[in-house]
């Protein structure tokens, strides 16, 4: 199939725009791959640090037999239900790795904080910059440079971009990312949504609220809508750094450790397929793939952050108008809450990443060469896992051959076209996000989840330096009007970006008595969020002398969807005059204190603009 022109056009001012970034990215890349390998190349007392507490069988493999030496990031702690079932992938794969003549260190942890926990909490000013520290604390257990490649245990929002990040700095190692699946189903989120809707209102109390929650997020792997955690599992399936399909099987499912296995022997290549390093494998076309895959999924937000510094750490330069111009294009082909009622486990269950991936290829709208971490090809990613023989019996030599363990299997029509369509049949023929411009910035709304008549939103604003002051706002029957409600001093410069989630329930009860109600902000809105139309990201933010600093009560704002504009209606000679104000000393200070805060201050003072991947390492 051809690729689509403007698929094409977007991709050829990427490698254009990012020549001079991505030609210094790959000379050091080669300069790294050109060396001994790691034990042949460091010093006699390095090695003996490297390998002191290794087995002795393993110690004699990779100091004496040149064994490949596969390190291991993990992002494991018993707290989080999505990165608890990773505790055992360790020895899992050492044991694979012994089979294969080849060793296993675990390099290093990195953390892993939940944004559901930490929602509307200080410590949620943490969570943005909590992705830089991971790439920080990857390349910190990288950087022993003993390894031959490496193997990235991660899954949920700021863990995968951080994990990656940090694996792209050493670009010359083969590396594979090795999820842990998302939890059952439980409570539907459709359900979840109204009760928490109504404890907003003071209609339920905390009692049913807990319940209903617990009920929604009841035990190990990631939470089940389709938020930032799943859709970093469905980027990485479309950029060729799993093992095929390997994204959305559930914990404790026949498969799960053998896909965990086959991670590692996918890092150690065949004699017939060499797996790419990782800064060769992760190019602009492999970026637009990724990009693509979020439009077409209707996927989270925050991944117009993430992914603009996934690219920037290799070399490559992407922006918000190229997300909006390959949204023009690409069609939306899964209803997935929020923006549709399934869990991410129908939408598997339906066809899954796998199907999506193969519609989007058999339309041209994604690069089919590309380098991936299979020999097969993208095409691979268009399948799903299969055991191929019980359990037990795949590993036992047969006729002096070791048959397959898994096979992988065509994933054939959707099993539910409420839930994923083919491209012939989308439920929109355009993706779910929109840049939107104007005289207050630049900023980005997510659509594919907003009913058609709220996507122009016109009425008089309120204006609240905290998300705090718009609860009580709520609480005091103050909004019960048409309204914008503009949150400022939300940016990464400001206080950390953190994700404004609270706001959704309170807003959705005044949306649903019939009021015309918007958001516009220069922080973010989770991955969850859905029906109120918000215009997020707002760029340059408040706390850099962005426009929202100049915005007042009363000021009628304009946001428009279709038309991709956000603007305050307010004479042009009057905006122009008006003195932008600046945040309140008091909200500046409290900023910066408590739940350790004060350890990011440099983070925030050279963080770089949202569009720009509010990147502190820049």
């Amino acid at each position: 199939m051809k690729l689509n022109t403007t698929v094409h056009a977007v991709t050829q001012r990427i490698i254009e725009r990012s020549q001079p970034t991505r030609a210094a990215y790959l000379a050091q890349l080669h300069a790294d791959a050109a060396r001994p390998p790691g034990a042949q190349r460091l010093g006699c007392a390095n090695v003996a640090h490297a390998f002191a507490a290794m087995p002795a069988n393993d110690k004699l493999r990779v100091v004496a037999e040149k064994a490949p030496n596969i390190g291991i990031v993990t992002a494991y702690n018993d707290m989080l239900s999505a990165h608890a079932p990773l505790g055992h992938y360790p020895d899992l794969i050492k044991s694979e790795a012994r089979k294969h003549g080849a060793t296993v260190q675990v390099a290093g942890g990195v953390p892993a904080m939940c944004d559901g926990v930490t929602q509307g909490q200080p410590g949620m000013e943490l969570s943005l910059f909590s992705r830089d520290v991971i790439a920080m604390g990857t390349a910190v257990a990288l950087s022993h440079d003993v390894f031959e490649g490496a193997l990235m245990l991660g899954v949920c929002d700021k863990i995968v971009p951080g994990l990656l990040i940090g694996a792209l700095q050493f670009g010359h190692l083969p590396t594979v990312f090795v999820p842990g699946g998302p939890m059952t189903t439980g409570l539907s989120n459709n359900d979840k949504a109204k009760v928490r809707e109504l404890a907003a209102q003071g209609l339920v109390g905390r009692e049913e609220l807990l319940a209903a929650e617990s009920a929604a997020y009841h035990g190990e792997g990631t939470c089940t809508f389709y938020g930032t955690a799943n859709s970093n599992q469905m980027l990485l399936e479309a950029m060729g750094l799993h093992v095929p399909g390997t994204a959305f099987i559930n914990p404790g499912a026949a498969i799960r450790d053998e896909l965990t296995r086959e991670a590692l022997r996918t890092v150690l290549g065949s004699a017939d397929f060499k797996c790419p390093p990782i800064g060769l494998l992760v190019d602009e076309r492999c970026i637009v793939n990724a990009m693509v895959a979020l439009l077409a999924t209707g996927g989270s937000t925050n991944h117009l952050i993430h992914w603009v510094a996934v690219a920037r750490a290799a070399g490559i330069l992407i922006d918000w108008s190229d997300f909006s111009a390959l949204s023009d294009v690409v069609p939306l082909l899964t209803r997935v809450y929020p923006n549709g009622s399934a869990d991410v486990n129908q939408f598997q269950a339906a066809g899954g990443p796998g199907f999506v991936i193969r519609e989007l290829l058999d339309g041209g709208f994604m690069h089919a060469d590309v380098l991936t971490v299979r020999a097969g090809g993208l095409r691979e990613y268009t399948c799903k896992p299969e055991a191929a023989e019980p359990r037990g019996i795949a590993v036992e030599k047969l006729e002096g051959k070791v048959p397959q363990a898994l096979v992988w299997q065509a994933v054939g029509a959707s099993k539910d076209e409420a839930v994923v369509r083919p491209a012939s049949n989308p439920f929109s023929v355009s993706g779910g996000l929109k840049l939107l411009l104007g005289n207050l910035g630049r900023s980005v709304i997510k659509i594919s989840a907003v009913p058609d008549d709220r996507h122009v939103i016109e009425a008089p604003c309120r204006v609240f330096d905290s998300q705090d002051a718009l609860h009580k706002a709520f609480s005091a029957n103050e909004l019960n009007r048409d309204v914008v409600c503009v949150v400022r001093w939300q940016g990464p410069q400001a206080n950390g970006m953190p994700e404004l989630h609270k706001l959704t329930p309170p807003l959705a009860v005044l949306q649903g008595k019939g009021f015309n109600v918007a958001l516009v902000t220069d922080g973010r809105m989770s991955g969850a969020s859905g029906k109120v139309p918000a215009a997020i990201h707002v760029s340059p933010e408040a706390s850099a002398g962005g426009p929202l600093a100049r915005v007042r009560d009363g000021d009628v704002i304009r946001l428009d969807a279709p038309a991709g504009t956000l603007q305050v209606l307010v004479p042009d000679d009057v905006w122009v005059a008006r003195e932008a104000v600046t945040m309140p000393e008091s909200l500046r200070a409290a900023n910066g204190v408590g739940m350790g805060r004060a350890l990011f201050a440099s983070m925030r003072r050279n963080a770089s603009s949202a569009e720009e991947g509010a990147c502190s390492w820049l």
